[in-house]
Parts: C-alpha cells; structure tokens; sequence
C-alpha cells in the first residue's frame, strides 16, 4: 500500500475495452498497468533515494537521481494526462463540438483539418520515442513535439499523443501512420476544452 507521499497509478475512467477497435484492450491493459504502473514505481523509488541524499548531503546521489525523476515523473504525469485525452465514441469520443477550442484552432491553424494535418506531421516526425502534444502558450495554440518522456513544460499542455512503440506496436506493428490516423476517433475533446478554459484562466492571472 502507498503511502501519504508516494505517487500512484490513476484508475482509468473508461474499461480496458472501451476503445476498442480504435485502440484494443490488451494494448490499454498492459500500457496501463505495466508500463505506466513502472513509471510511478521507479518515480517513488527515486524520490526515495534523492531525499535519503539530501539527509546525508550526498551531492553526488543527488545528481545521479535527478534523470530518474525527470524520466518516470515525465512519464507519470504524460500518461495521467494521456488517459483523460481519450475517450469512448459512446462518451463523445471523437467529437470536436463548436466552442471555444474550435475557434481557436481554427484562428491560429487556419482549419481543423490543417491542425490535424500539423498534429500528424508532428508525431510522424519524432525520432525514436516521444510526444505530440497540443499546448497553449502566450495567447495561442501551437502544436510541437517533446523527447522520450519529457513533460511539456513551455506550453500548457491541451492534448496529447503517446508515440512510444508500447502504445501501439501490438495492433499497427511498425505503422505509425494507422496508429496516428485512428487515434483521433477516440480523443477526447470534451477534456481538451476542459484544459483549454483552464489554461486561459491560469494565464489570465
């Protein structure tokens, strides 16, 4: 059992099978409980190390643990937030309502369909593991890319897409382009919107 001060594994707000066929049960099954469950065990672990040198004043620990949490605390926070981004199409997956958020990719992109266009772009171009994400910054959408497990910290991260092997590999093998082609059936973008208002207010501030 986790103590007051140790991070745990989110539930999901969906079944396993909730977005299937989109993405299938057993790829959410182990994502979820496998890889982002060692994120959170890793993230403890090294949390637990650094302030056992900062007690003892062991520079050198201190240093050498701080990748560790920058890593599986990215990769914590990613897939917390990547969860929410997706939902079931009987839930609204898939739906971009007229509000807010539509008017302002449409304003700062020019349509849906050329932020899709980028959105694509952007997670296709990452070498090797990584994120795409849709952030808000200074005013503005903008779509840009984040290494490995790196969290998104120049821009209010909006939605985002998870474009390590772990997330698709079972059901596309090496086909990113089907993977990033599909996933759009499931986002969610009731909780887009959701973070949208929360980042105007919070750089309203």
């Amino acid at each position: 059992m986790a103590t007051a001060n140790e991070h745990t594994l989110p539930q999901l707000p969906y079944a396993y099978n909730a977005l299937e066929p989109t993405i299938s049960a057993q790829i959410m099954e182990i994502h979820h409980s496998k890889h982002h469950q060692t994120y959170v065990n890793n993230l403890n672990a090294a949390e637990k190390a650094y302030a056992s040198a900062v007690q003892n004043k062991d520079i050198r620990t201190q240093i050498a643990t701080q990748q560790a949490i920058k890593f599986n605390g990215g990769g914590h926070i990613n897939h917390s937030l990547f969860w929410k981004n997706l939902a079931p199409t009987s839930e609204g997956g898939g739906s971009l309502q007229e509000g807010n958020l539509k008017q302002a990719i449409d304003r700062d992109f020019g349509s849906f369909d050329k932020f899709r266009t980028k959105f694509n772009q952007t997670a296709l171009g990452i070498q090797g593991s990584g994120w795409a994400w849709l952030g808000f910054k200074d005013g503005r959408l903008d779509v840009v890319a984040a290494k490995d497990q790196d969290p998104l910290t120049t821009h209010y991260p909006i939605l985002g897409l998870d474009m390590w092997e772990h997330a698709f590999y079972l059901q596309h093998q090496n086909n990113k382009a089907a993977y990033v082609d599909t996933v759009w059936k499931v986002f969610n973008w009731k909780e887009a919107e959701k973070r949208f208002q929360d980042a105007q207010q919070k750089a309203s501030l």
